[in-house]
């Protein structure tokens, strides 16, 4: 039988769909109109906004925030203390990190609103990404990035200021 584990402590907002296999643990908030398709996982204090779409195979570790309008593809993973800001689209199999290399915890990412995040792009823990930013696929991001800016590369460095600052409808190749 399909069937999902959801806390009766969480709390569903209207017209959310959630897929089967997901586990939602206590304390969960999710917004309006989101989606979450097949096995999700949002650890205890996952909030996630209005009008979200979380792919299958995403998981959260918890005490997330996860702003409105965003879009997270299947495989990623985000780490405890992550923060999203609004508008963001995060690609497939993107996986955030929370641990120092003495494992311990230190804090998410803290990723700013209208960013574009690539495929495969690994963001280190405690670092934060501004405003209308985008970052190109496979990076290993390890330190901050300002808004405006587009960064890529293994470690990610700054390759042009981003003008066209929306995100979700532009698609960026280097020249």
């Amino acid at each position: 039988m399909e069937t999902s584990i959801i806390s009766n402590k969480s709390k569903i907002g209207n017209n959310v769909k959630i897929g089967n296999f997901c586990i939602i643990e206590d304390n969960v908030v999710i917004g309006d109109n989101t989606i979450i398709k097949n096995y999700v996982e949002l650890r205890e204090g996952t909030i996630i906004g209005k009008n979200c779409y979380i792919d299958s195979r995403v998981s959260s570790s918890g005490d997330c925030k996860i702003g409105n309008n965003v879009i997270i593809r299947y495989d990623s993973i985000i780490a405890r203390g992550v923060t999203i800001g609004d508008d963001t689209y995060i690609s497939p199999k993107m996986m955030s990190n929370n641990l120092n290399t003495n494992m311990n915890q230190i804090g998410g990412a803290k990723i700013g609103a209208n960013v574009f995040i690539g495929t495969n792009c690994v963001l280190q823990h405690g670092i934060k990404i501004g405003d209308n930013t985008v970052l190109g696929s496979l990076s290993f991001v390890n330190k901050n990035v300002p808004e405006n800016e587009i960064w890529f590369g293994n470690p990610a460095k700054f390759y042009k200021i981003n003008e066209k600052k929306n995100c979700l409808n532009e698609i960026y190749l280097p020249q």
